[in-house]
């Protein structure tokens, strides 16, 4: 019988989940010597790449001591939350990393909860020790009150702690003794976590976790082997929890096993093992393979339910078609629909006699990273402001509240506390880290909209901000999302210099000359609350008559670059975002001038 761990890696974003995962291949022998291998080898995508964040759980394996441990690497982002509490149900034990001087964070505490529910046994591993700002003893301190607020038992309490720097691919029992490799972790996983239950003699019984797509197979379906043996080309039911479905007959086409980076095909698998599936295709998340014979699905774990919502619609712009490759309504269902299949927190909902689809997640990020997705992809369309998803709790209209946790310098606390409450927040806890100050806040999720960057501007780019969804509270009152109005284009052509000079008296400007607009694009942000229309297309009269400096060059200021969060932070509640593979277009969801004065002088009489 082989010797088999599954683990999965859990933490706060930026707590060194993949650069721990890198020196755990390394130092297993899945690279050659020679090999050249890239920092954080297991965030593949190109966003992922870019941004620096796991988006997506990936599974890979690393052998010590004659055991096979399976690695899952997960999201740290609270917006990816649904990715962690689906594929903890293929583990038995979790890594949970802590950075040694940031200690738990919200999203610490959330993975940390389900898995403490799941009955999963935890190996805390203090990372970063080697930081100037490490604070280690109060660290394990705040990781133990954590545990006992989260209602942990007396197994989970007494985890073993490993003290580690991921970078420098070192882990010690004690922080007083500096570790020179790996080998304290991997030897803790083998003590601590548990062999899965390897019963063979059982029919065969698997519950899907994951879903990946080869555009040669189809959909591939991963997931750990609850009991039984599975061979290639044997023939299996396909059974839904919820019994939405009939069961269905399928086969086995490839199996797969992880083996470092990649994937080996095998003719069978038995109980314990994570393997990936190709040959079904209508398998979905949640989803159980078993044997024909004993058709017994497995429940899967409950996933939050989405906190967001955002509309998604055919682009009807001036300039609509000019620059995606798929623009019709079947182009956007299609995909969105795809997307369900893989994300289990994803919510899509058509909207009746319309072209628009409600689109529901987790938060800005995780809608954010969808649209730059499908943008890249060739996907051209609008989407509205984001707005929360309230509930009716016992009568009562409540809505989403989140808990914030700020870590800033000591000068910038007074602004800080006077802008969330202004948003309807509630301080819980400040406390002095060094010269920094480290504040908790109860904040309603709308109140959220629009602050990152008036944050980051606050804090002189020096804050850290993390933020995850609570519980729903009773309507908190009225926010003012936004305090400035748009400078909105007043008629359709290229813009010019002599446009955008009389422009940008009136405001900060978005475009620069040469930029194609039309009547009721947003080209700019005004300090003043109402709009004020712009005509930046205007080019100079000419005569026949010259003056001293009237042909001096003008001068313009650098136009504001926005990326997509700021586009979709900025828009105001009758606003839109033009989506398209080459631009960014914020645009008023009425163009006509006439009739938005019209629609506005109806709103002001009442």
């Amino acid at each position: 019988m082989k010797k088999l761990r599954n683990i999965a890696i859990i933490a706060h974003v930026d707590h060194g989940k993949t650069t721990l995962v890198d020196e755990m291949l390394k130092q297993s022998g899945v690279f050659r010597e020679n090999q050249a291998v890239t920092e954080r080898v297991m965030d593949s995508g190109d966003l992922e790449r870019e941004r620096g964040i796991t988006i997506l759980a990936k599974n890979t394996s690393v052998c010590f001591d004659g055991v096979k441990i399976n690695i899952v690497d997960t999201p740290g982002h609270a917006d990816f939350g649904g990715e962690v509490e689906r594929i903890l149900k293929m583990v038995n034990g979790v890594l949970l990393l802590v950075d040694a001087a940031e200690g738990p964070m919200p999203q610490t505490r959330f993975v940390l909860g389900r898995a403490l529910e799941l009955g999963h046994r935890v190996i805390v591993v203090v990372n970063k020790i080697d930081r100037p700002d490490a604070r280690i003893t109060e660290v394990v301190d705040e990781v133990l009150e954590l545990l006992l607020e989260l209602d942990a038992t007396d197994e989970q309490l007494d985890s073993p702690m490993i003290f580690a720097s991921a970078r420098r691919g070192t882990a010690s029992y004690s922080p007083e003794i500096p570790g020179e490799d790996l080998t304290p972790l991997f030897k803790t996983i083998l003590e601590y976590i548990p062999q899965p239950d390897m019963d063979e003699g059982k029919p065969f019984q698997m519950l899907v976790s994951s879903v990946d797509y080869n555009e040669y197979v189809g959909r591939i379906a991963i997931g750990r082997i609850e009991r039984g043996v599975i061979s290639q080309g044997q023939e299996i039911s396909v059974c839904d929890f919820h019994a939405e479905r009939a069961p269905r007959r399928a086969k086995a086409v490839n199996i797969y096993e992880f083996e470092g980076l990649g994937r080996t095909a095998v003719t069978e698998s038995g109980a314990g093992e994570i393997i990936a599936m190709s040959g079904i295709g209508d398998i979905t998340i949640g989803d159980t393979l078993c044997d024909s014979a004993r058709q017994a699905p497995l429940p899967f774990v409950k996933i939050s339910a989405p906190t967001m919502e955002m509309t998604f619609s055919v682009n009807n712009s001036p300039f609509a078609g000019r620059e995606g490759k798929y623009v019709t309504t079947r182009n956007i269902r299609d995909r969105l629909t795809r997307e369900t299949l893989k994300d289990v927190s994803l919510r899509v909902a058509e909207v009746p006699n319309s072209d628009s689809f409600n689109v529901a997640g987790r938060g800005e990020m995780h809608l954010s990273i969808l649209i730059e997705t499908m943008r890249r992809e060739g996907y051209e369309f609008q989407v509205s402001p984001p707005r929360v998803l309230n509930q009716e709790i016992d009568g009562v209209m409540c809505e989403p509240v989140e808990r914030v946790v700020l870590d800033v310098p000591e000068e910038a606390v007074g602004a800080v506390i006077e802008k969330l409450s202004a948003r309807r927040g509630e301080m819980l806890d400040m406390n002095t880290v060094g010269n920094r100050m480290k504040i908790q806040f109860l904040v309603p999720s709308r109140g959220l909209f629009g602050y990152r960057n008036e944050f980051l501007t606050d804090t002189r780019g020096e804050g850290i901000m993390a933020t995850i969804f609570e519980k729903y509270e009773p309507f908190k009152g009225e926010i003012t999302r936004r305090g400035s109005g748009s400078l909105v284009a007043f008629e359709t052509g290229d813009s010019v210099a002599y446009g955008l000079f009389g422009a940008q008296e009136r405001g900060q400007l978005f475009i620069g000359a040469g930029t194609p607009v039309y009547a009721g694009m947003i080209v700019g942000v005004s300090p003043k609350p109402e709009d004020i229309t712009v005509n930046v297309c205007k080019k100079k009269q000419l005569t026949n008559m010259r003056a001293s400096g009237s042909d001096e060059a003008l001068r313009l200021i650098t136009p504001k670059n926005m990326s997509l969060e700021q586009c979709l932070e900025f828009l105001a509640d009758d606003e839109l975002l033009e989506v398209t593979p080459k631009s960014l277009r914020l645009r008023k969801d009425e163009l006509d001038h006439g009739l938005r004065l019209r629609a506005a002088s109806k709103r002001k009489n009442g």
